[in-house]
């Protein structure tokens, strides 16, 4: 008898811990849980879902992209409105379809731009740079030169 109800009371302890936490809307920045970058930007970046889903068909999100210095991101476009908010780092960002450094301009910590969708950009990190990106899903990176989709995707 002792020992069904220690299985019952196991059996229920790992029901209960195989269920989905609620949703966290409000973070301190310790709670802030970032993971390796998606594949479809360069190695080395590591990302942070605050909301949503972006891969989602539709629906609200919000992101956290932290780059290392040097961090680059190839001439690119989305199908949705970007919107950017620079939080520590400095973004340097350019508009066009070949990377030039000398045409980019630099956006430090507190920044805002927000990039209509098909305008052509790219980034690079100037520092650790931590950015957040709002908008809504899906969010795709389609790379102006094929060659450039780090995912092997063309």
């Amino acid at each position: 008898m002792k020992r069904s109800f220690l299985a019952v009371a196991f059996a229920v302890a790992a029901l209960f811990a195989a269920q989905p936490a609620c949703a966290q809307n409000a973070f301190t920045p310790d709670q802030v849980k970032f993971g390796p970058a998606p594949p479809f930007l360069p190695p080395g970046a590591q990302l942070a879902v605050l909301e949503g889903d972006p891969m989602a068909p539709s629906g609200d999100y919000t992101i956290r992209l932290k780059m290392p210095e040097g961090y680059k991101v190839a001439p690119h476009f989305h199908p949705n409105r970007e919107n950017v908010t620079v939080l520590t780092g400095t973004l340097k960002v350019g508009m066009g379809d070949r990377f030039d450094a000398n045409k980019m301009m630099s956006f430090g910590a507190g920044s805002f731009a927000y990039l209509d969708p098909s305008m052509h950009h790219y980034a690079m990190a100037s520092g650790e740079t931590v950015v957040q990106v709002h908008g809504m899903s899906p969010l795709k990176f389609n790379y102006i030169n094929p060659a450039d989709d780090p995912s092997g995707t063309k």
